[in-house]
């Protein structure tokens, strides 16, 4: 007779759970079969500020100073004598932590199942959002605006991580966004990757910029080039408004082979590139914004990115913000933060970002939406190199941190 083992047990009471009752059941597997006594999911919330916790609606964290938000923020396993936390990715994308602790310290063994077991909840989490709202309310420290529901619909993530690159973004202000988005389809030999920033207020902009992408989707999915994305979106925006209403956005495809990357600039995001120690803004051709005029045209150019090259692109809420007569971009801050992201990793990149832009507005409430996205071109993997994880947690970074 087969023994079934206590971590294929747990997998399948997840997995037959339902949606609103995953956590639960998962914790109650645990329990039985791992001697867990006490465990919290903590979810990361619209601005990645602080963990929010799905069973205590009394026990928020912040992300910064706190072992778990390190979890989070690192993307690290910690243990503590009798507790463990545990990052909760589904390929790169950053949910939050599984906080676990019972009487006796984990071994190894049960912390690499532990590993696997939280990576499949982040499959399952990201599942159980298109059947139950659960998940999402307990992300929400306040109650989003109706565009800003609109446009965290949109997103498709907000990171993905493979051998080749390490992508993430966030939109801000995030219970309030309007316009502003970030879009993007990773293929087995190319990435897309578009930032698009609506005219308008409010749900009008929302609704404006939902149109352009899912109609640069659309003509994505059936083979469009770049430049053919950018005109259909074009039409359907021109089509919709006759020329009353733009968007704005920047299209980007990159070869996954050979770094050779495709532009398409219709607005006005900001593309800026840390290479070494140097950042640099790259120049590329302004061609007119989705659906300003009839039938536009538009045109690719290209250039090249290297391993190791980290690139931002910024919309105009970012790089065009101004306090006291000067914007972001001309104060200087933006290229020295930039340059002092080197050691985070993009998500926590762009927090350092978006966290000097408020110190540069004095904290003042966003006049513009801001969207940033950080990519991260990496070497193909070598034998030297930690494998990545379905969660895209080096398997290297599961051993306790004492």
């Amino acid at each position: 007779m087969t023994t079934v083992s206590r971590f294929v047990l747990a997998q399948r009471a997840m997995f037959a759970a339902p949606a609103h009752a995953l956590v639960e059941t998962l914790v109650a597997s645990l329990r039985e079969h791992y001697g867990v006594t006490a465990a919290e999911l903590l979810i990361a919330d619209y601005t990645q500020a602080v963990l929010r916790p799905v069973l205590d609606p009394d026990g928020e964290l912040p992300v910064t100073g706190t072992e778990a938000g390190r979890a989070y923020a690192e993307q690290r396993v910690i243990t503590r004598d009798t507790q463990i936390l545990l990052p909760v990715t589904a390929r790169g994308d950053r949910i939050g932590v599984l906080r676990l602790e019972r009487p006796e310290p984990f071994d190894v063994e049960a912390e690499d199942e532990l590993v696997d077991l939280t990576v499949a909840l982040a499959h399952d989490l990201r599942a159980a959002d298109e059947i139950t709202g659960r998940y999402r309310a307990a992300r929400r420290r306040d109650r989003l605006t109706l565009a800003a529901e609109i446009q965290w619909h949109l997103l498709p993530g907000r990171s993905v991580t493979r051998k080749e690159y390490v992508l993430a973004g966030q939109l801000e202000p995030a219970y309030a966004v309007r316009g502003d988005n970030f879009d993007w389809s990773s293929e087995a030999d190319h990435l897309i990757v578009s930032v698009t920033n609506g005219f308008g207020e409010g749900v009008e902009a929302a609704l404006l910029t939902s149109l352009a992408v899912n109609a640069m989707r659309n003509a994505r999915f059936a083979g469009a080039s770049l430049a053919d994305q950018a005109r259909l979106a074009d039409e359907a925006v021109y089509a919709a408004h006759r020329g009353k209403q733009h968007v704005s956005t920047l299209l980007l495809r990159f070869d996954v082979a050979t770094g050779l990357v495709s532009a398409v600039d219709a607005g006005s995001p900001m593309l800026m590139r840390l290479r070494g120690d140097r950042v640099e803004e790259l120049p590329l051709d302004a061609q007119l914004p989705l659906g300003m005029f009839e039938s536009t045209a538009y045109e690719e150019q290209t250039f090249q990115i290297l391993p190791g090259d980290r690139l931002f692109i910024l919309s105009d809420g970012v790089h065009d913000a101004r306090y006291e007569g000067l914007t972001y971009r001309e104060e200087g801050r933006l290229r020295q933060t930039i340059s002092a992201t080197r050691r985070l990793p993009p998500g926590e990149a762009i927090r350092a970002v978006l966290g000097d832009h408020a110190v540069f507005r004095r904290s003042l409430p966003h006049d513009d939406d801001c969207a940033v996205v950080c990519l991260d071109w990496r070497r193909t993997a070598t034998p030297d190199e930690p494998e990545m994880g379905l969660a895209g947690v080096a398997v290297a970074t599961t051993r306790p941190l004492r």
